[in-house]
C-alpha cells in the first residue's frame, strides 16, 4: 500500500476493519476523524459528538462481531463514524439529505444499526433486552450499549440500570464521559463523574489493580476474586462515591482514555471474557481534533458549514430578516419576566436550542436547565405551579412525547398552571422522523382543561405568551411554534392580550373556506393571494387555537360554505382539522371538508420546503388544492 493511500479506502465493512494490524488503528482513526471533518463542513450536520467517539468506535467494531454482536449508539449523532465503517460511506455526503442516509442509527437502513435512536437515554434499556432475548435464545451474541453527550443524566438510564443489575445479563455499558450534551451538562452526576476523572489517589490505585485484574485472570479465579475484592475497598475508601454504578450491581471499570485506540482495544477484549453487568467509563473530548470543536462545543455541535482549514463558520449569502421563532421566545420571557416576579423559565438541556439562555444570562435564578429530563422538567414545573411560581417550560414538541403522562397527572389533573412552550412543532428538517413535532396538537388538544394554542407569526407567539400568564388564565396552557424563521421583521411591539379561544380573519371571500393553525396561515395567505387572479375568493381563518376552538366563526363557515379546508403543521389524525370535523358532526352540519396536513406515516428527513411539498401543505400544494376543491 502506497503512502498516499488511505486505510480507510479498504474498509467497506467491519470484517475488513477487523484484518487490519491493531497498530494500524491509529491511523485509521486519524483518517475517519478528518473524513467526518471533509464530509460535514461541506454538508451540514451533527459534528463534535462524532468526532469524540472515533477511537471507541474504531475499537469497537475490530473487537466485536458486529453486526452479530450488537452496539446500540445514545445518542444517535455520535453514530457518524459507525456509519462510515459499515458500509455507508460511499453514501455518506447523502446524510440528511432528502432521500439520502438518516443521520441518527436506523434498523431498517443497515444491520448494523441495531437499535434506531434520535434522542437519548434509551440505550441501557434496549441493550438489556437484546442481552436477555440472546441469553433466552441460547446466543453467544454480546450486546454493548454507548450512552454519552448528557444521556445519562435521564431517569430511562437508571431504569435499565436497576433492571440490568437484576437480571445479571452480559451487557457492557460504556460511559462516554464528554462532560457536555449541547450545552454544558448539569446537576450532581456532572460532579460525581468529575470527582471520579479527577482523583489522582483513585486513579493511582485503580491503575495498580487493573495490572493485578488482568494478571489474575491468567493465575486462576481464586486469585481473581481476591484481586476483585480489594479493588471493591480501595474504591469504597479512596473515593467514598465511586459505588454509585455498583450500586446498581454493574462492575465499574474506569475511567480511561477513550481516545488511546490501542489501550481501548485490549480493554474491551478483557471486557469480554467478563459476565454480567459492567460499565467501562470512557474519558473522551467532544469535538477532538479539530481545534474550534474543542474550544466552542455548543456552537460545533451542529454548526452548519464551514470551512475545514480554519473552523470558521460559512453562513448562507442570503440571511433572512426575520427572527427564529426560538429567538422570539427567549426574549420575549425575559420582557415578561421583568413584568411578572412569579415567572420562571424551565428547558430539558435546551438552552441555547430553545434560547432560554437569554434568560438565563440576565436571570440566572429564575431560569432551570434541568437535564436531558423531559419527565421531569413537567413535574419540576408542576411543583413550582403548586407554590405559587408561573413557569414557563419549553420543551422541543417530539420531547414533550416522553413527559405526557406528567403533562396529564401532574398538571392538568390538578389544573395547574404551566405553560408549556412547544419548540420545533410540526416538520423541522434534516433530524428527521425522531425529530419531527408531529402530534402535539394531537394530543394537546384532547387534555380537559388544556388551552392548545399555535401562532402565525412572532406577534401573535407574544401574544400568546403574554396572554397565558394573565390571572384570567387558570390552568395550563400550550403554545407550539416551529423551527425556523418567522415573517415579520418589526415583531417586538407592545403587547396585548388574545381572547382565548377567539380566531381572526385574515381574508374574506365567498367561494370556499379556508381554516388554519399555525404557521401554514402564512402559506394559506400566499396562495390566496395568487388565487385572486384566478378569480378565486377565498374566506382565510386564523384559528390560533386548537382547544378551544371558535364555535362563532366555526357556525359561520359551516353555514356559509359547502367546501372547507384545513390546514396545519401536524398529524391529520386527530389534530385540529379533526376538531372542525368533530364540531360539524356534534352540530348537524354536513360541508365537504379537506384536510391537510403530515398524513398517516412518518415523514423521513428534508429541508423543510421539501417535507412541506411531499405533505402538500405548502404554498403550491394549498394553491392547488383550492383550485381542484372549486372545480378549477
Amino acid at each position: 500500500m502506497s503512502d498516499s493511500e488511505r486505510l480507510l479506502d479498504r474498509i467497506n465493512t467491519p470484517d475488513d476493519l477487523r484484518k487490519l494490524d491493531r497498530l494500524d488503528l491509529v491511523r485509521l482513526s486519524d483518517e475517519l476523524r478528518q473524513h467526518i471533518i471533509d464530509e460535514v463542513s461541506s454538508n451540514p450536520g451533527h459534528f463534535g459528538a462524532s468526532l469524540g467517539v472515533v477511537e471507541l468506535t474504531v475499537a469497537l467494531h475490530y473487537v466485536y462481531n458486529t453486526p452479530y454482536d450488537k452496539i446500540v449508539w445514545d445518542v444517535g449523532h455520535q453514530a457518524y463514524g459507525h456509519k462510515i465503517l459499515t458500509g455507508r460511506k460511499a453514501q455518506f455526503h447523502t446524510n440528511r439529505k432528502y432521500k439520502g442516509i438518516s443521520g441518527f442509527p436506523r434498523m431498517a437502513e443497515s444491520e448494523y444499526d441495531a437499535f434506531g435512536v434520535g434522542h437519548s437515554s434509551t440505550s441501557i434499556s434496549a441493550a438489556l433486552g437484546m442481552a436477555v432475548a440472546s441469553q433466552a435464545r441460547g446466543e453467544k451474541r454480546k450486546v454493548v450499549a454507548v450512552i454519552g453527550d448528557g444521556a445519562l443524566q435521564a431517569g430511562l438510564a437508571y431504569e435499565g440500570m436497576n433492571n440490568a443489575g437484576n437480571e445479571k445479563a452480559d451487557l457492557l455499558v460504556i460511559l462516554n464521559d464528554n462532560n457536555i450534551s449541547i450545552d454544558a451538562s448539569v446537576g450532581a452526576l456532572k460532579e460525581y463523574l468529575l470527582d471520579i476523572t479527577t482523583s489522582r489517589t483513585y486513579n493511582r490505585f485503580k491503575d495498580k489493580m487493573w495490572k493485578l485484574l488482568g494478571r489474575s485472570k491468567r493465575v486462576g479465579s481464586r486469585a481473581q476474586t481476591i484481586a476483585s475484592q480489594i479493588e471493591g475497598t480501595i474504591k469504597g475508601t479512596v473515593l467514598e462515591q465511586s459505588n454509585l454504578f455498583e450500586a446498581f450491581k454493574f462492575r465499574y471499570f474506569g475511567p480511561i482514555d477513550g481516545h488511546d485506540v490501542l489501550h481501548l482495544t485490549r480493554v474491551l477484549e478483557d471486557l469480554k471474557t467478563i459476565p454480567g453487568p459492567k460499565l467501562l467509563h470512557c474519558v473522551t473530548v467532544k469535538g477532538k481534533g479539530f481545534p474550534k470543536a474543542e474550544e466552542q462545543q455548543t456552537i460545533f455541535h451542529a454548526p452548519g458549514r464551514f470551512d475545514k482549514c480554519t473552523g470558521e463558520l460559512i453562513r448562507p449569502a442570503e440571511c433572512s430578516k426575520h427572527p427564529l421563532y426560538q429567538e422570539v421566545f427567549g426574549n420575549t420571557i425575559v420582557e415578561l419576566a421583568r413584568q411578572n416576579d412569579r415567572i420562571v423559565g424551565i428547558t430539558p438541556a435546551m438552552p441555547t436550542g430553545c434560547s432560554l439562555n437569554i434568560m438565563m444570562r440576565e436571570m440566572p435564578g429564575r431560569a432551570f436547565d434541568v437535564g436531558i429530563c423531559e419527565q421531569h422538567a413537567v413535574t419540576f414545573s408542576a411543583g413550582m405551579a403548586a407554590n405559587g411560581l408561573l413557569p414557563y417550560c419549553n420543551i422541543y414538541s417530539s420531547f414533550m412525547q416522553r413527559a405526557y403522562d406528567q403533562v396529564i397527572h401532574d398538571v392538568a389533573i390538578q389544573g395547574l398552571k404551566v405553560v408549556f412552550c412547544l419548540d420545533r412543532g410540526g416538520l423541522v428538517g434534516t433530524d428527521g422522523a425522531t425529530h419531527h413535532g408531529f402530534f402535539d396538537l394531537a394530543f394537546m388538544r384532547n387534555i380537559p382543561g388544556m388551552i392548545t394554542a399555535a401562532p402565525m407569526d412572532e406577534v401573535e407567539l407574544r401574544n400568546m405568551m403574554y396572554t397565558a400568564q394573565l390571572d384570567s388564565i387558570k390552568g395550563p396552557f400550550s403554545i407550539r411554534y416551529p423551527r425556523g424563521t418567522g415573517v415579520i421583521c418589526d415583531w417586538q411591539k407592545p403587547f396585548e392580550e388574545i381572547e382565548v379561544g377567539r380566531a381572526r380573519m385574515i381574508s374574506e371571500g365567498s367561494d370556499i373556506a379556508v381554516l388554519s393553525i399555525g404557521h401554514p396561515g402564512n402559506f394559506v395567505a400566499e396562495a390566496v393571494e395568487k388565487l385572486r387572479d384566478k378569480g378565486i375568493s377565498v374566506m382565510h381563518y386564523d384559528m390560533r387555537f386548537a382547544n378551544p376552538v371558535d364555535t362563532e366563526v366555526l357556525h359561520k363557515v359551516m353555514k356559509g360554505f359547502k367546501k372547507v379546508i384545513t390546514v396545519e403543521d401536524g398529524v391529520i389524525k386527530g389534530g385540529f382539522g379533526s376538531a372542525v370535523l368533530e364540531f360539524a358532526a356534534d352540530n348537524g352540519y354536513s360541508p365537504e371538508v379537506k384536510r391537510m396536513g403530515i398524513p398517516d406515516y412518518f415523514v423521513e428527513h428534508g429541508t423543510q420546503k421539501e417535507l412541506w411539498h411531499e405533505c402538500g401543505y405548502d404554498t403550491e400544494g394549498i394553491y392547488k388544492t383550492i383550485l381542484q376543491a372549486c372545480g378549477r
